[in-house]
């Protein structure tokens, strides 16, 4: 038990103690009540998780907006450069391998 503690439990709580009351004294001058410090915590976590997902909602529509032009304009540079080829575009693969073999 005195190693977890680092001591004698009962001269650790004692300190544990005594160092807590001085603290009390110190946050109460400076205005402070336990109830605030809780509150305020939560009121931190409420914060961040807010604004997390504000981000992801924002880089969300970010998405969308982009992906309003950048969609249609890659499928019609598909369709183009299948149009341009004849239709399947395997001519241009295979081309190579045809110099290769005569």
């Amino acid at each position: 038990m005195e190693r977890f503690f680092g001591g004698n439990p009962a001269l650790v709580l004692v300190r544990l103690a005594i160092l807590s009351l001085i603290v009390g004294v110190v946050l109460a001058a400076l205005g402070f009540s336990p109830f605030e410090i809780i509150d305020s915590i939560r009121r931190l976590a409420e914060r961040i998780y807010d604004m997390g997902f504000a981000a992801v909602e924002k880089a969300f529509r970010y998405f969308l907006l982009g992906a309003v032009i950048v969609f249609p304009v890659w499928l019609v540079m598909r369709l183009l450069k299948s149009l341009g080829r004849g239709g399947s575009g395997r001519e241009v693969l295979d081309a190579p391998s045809r110099k290769r073999e005569a």
